[in-house]
């Protein structure tokens, strides 16, 4: 007696006693929630939209973008109406192309240009292009979560978007955003791209200045991208040129600057430099903005500035047209249904895919001009 484990429960001091756990996590995934509250709002009237845009109202903005990189065709008009809208009110500000081999820390000088410029009493907008999930198709890199202290910054307006498989990883959308950013009032629009590859066609053709991010000791695996790249840039920037690296990036600006000399020069007159700056340290980083305010001012005083936008213009012109024509194409009835026998018979090669294309192309254009002329008869 008094030693049985009754007992000792009994003292309190039993060994099968529990001890109190730790408080376990929710099982709601809280950010999962709220995104799909996000996503189930009611959608607004154009007009509330393009009031809030206007006011600066940041929230409304975003949503705004939702609606505009919504594929639900019941969005789509609406979107139109609010990027009309807002027309007007854009093309104030500097739009700025930032592309660069992975690892050149494009994040990162975006975020202390960004910095810099709101000192100066600028607002800025960053649309930082995300290579999609080829599951989920949204952004899996999310440069909120790289540019900490310009994410926070009143001043600034950051929005990671999904490539959503168009040219190089562009987003599709992103001309229009870059209008209703404007319209909000950011004066300064970043557009960063993923990488070096076909991308930096399409931005180049949303841009007024298109800068090269470089690093150094990263020659010989450059070769093969270096002619094409550089023809297009307006400015090249060495960055991390801080510490041990400080010298290595000075060669390589001299390198570079020479290379750029047995390119034929720009019909503008504007000969792209090359410049140093650390996105840590902050060193030149007023020096590439100083070069970027030199480009505009001699673009604006010779009329290039406004005959670029023209022709950027006319470039969105029939890539839209492209844009409507293929996605109509694989949207018609009778094409899901035909290319799937299309691909068997490929698949059993029965045919070429040239002549796959043929037949789905023929049958494209025998439905749509017999639809025409059933139109004109039920008219008539």
């Amino acid at each position: 007696m008094g030693n049985t484990p009754e007992d000792k429960k009994g003292k309190g001091n039993s060994a099968l006693k529990v001890n109190k756990g730790i408080p376990q996590p929710s099982s709601l995934n809280q950010q999962a929630a709220d995104s799909y509250r996000l996503r189930r709002r009611k959608v607004l009237p154009p007009e509330e939209y393009v009031e809030g845009i206007l006011a600066g109202d940041r929230v409304m903005l975003s949503r705004a973008i939702t609606l505009i990189e919504s594929a639900l065709d019941s969005h789509y008009e609406k979107a139109q109406k609010v990027i009309e809208q807002c027309v007007a009110y854009s093309g104030k500000s500097l739009r700025l192309g930032i592309t660069g081999v992975p690892g050149a820390g494009k994040s990162t000088f975006i975020e202390a240009m960004g910095n810099h410029l709101i000192e100066k009493g600028h607002q800025i907008a960053v649309l930082a292009v995300d290579p999609s999930s080829e599951i989920s198709k949204g952004s899996i890199l999310g440069d909120k979560t790289r540019m900490e202290t310009l994410s926070v910054n009143e001043n600034a307006f950051i929005r990671p978007s999904p490539s959503a498989g168009s040219l190089g990883g562009v987003a599709r959308k992103t001309r229009e955003i870059i209008i209703l950013c404007e319209a909000a009032g950011y004066d300064v629009v970043f557009v960063e791209t993923v990488g070096v590859g076909q991308s930096e066609i399409a931005v180049h053709s949303m841009v007024d200045f298109f800068l090269l991010l470089m690093i150094s000791g990263a020659g010989d695996e450059l070769q093969g991208i270096k002619r094409g790249i550089i023809e297009m840039c307006d400015g090249m920037v060495i960055n991390k040129a801080d510490g041990d690296n400080l010298d290595k990036a000075r060669i390589a600006r001299s390198q570079y600057e020479n290379a750029l000399h047995l390119f034929p020069p720009q019909p503008t007159g504007w000969t792209p430099r090359v410049k140093t700056c650390s996105s840590i340290t902050h060193d030149g980083i007023a020096e590439v903005w100083e070069m970027i305010r030199d480009h505009e001012s001699l673009m604006k005083a010779k009329g290039h500035f406004e005959e670029k936008r023209n022709r950027q213009q006319q470039y969105r012109l029939h890539e839209s047209i492209n844009e409507s024509l293929k996605t109509h194409f694989y949207n018609h009835p009778v094409i899901e249904k035909k290319i799937q026998e299309v691909e068997s018979m490929l698949a059993e090669r029965q045919m070429t895919s040239f002549q796959a294309a043929k037949v789905l192309l023929d049958t494209y254009f025998a439905q749509s001009y017999s639809e025409q002329d059933d139109k004109k008869s039920g008219d008539s």
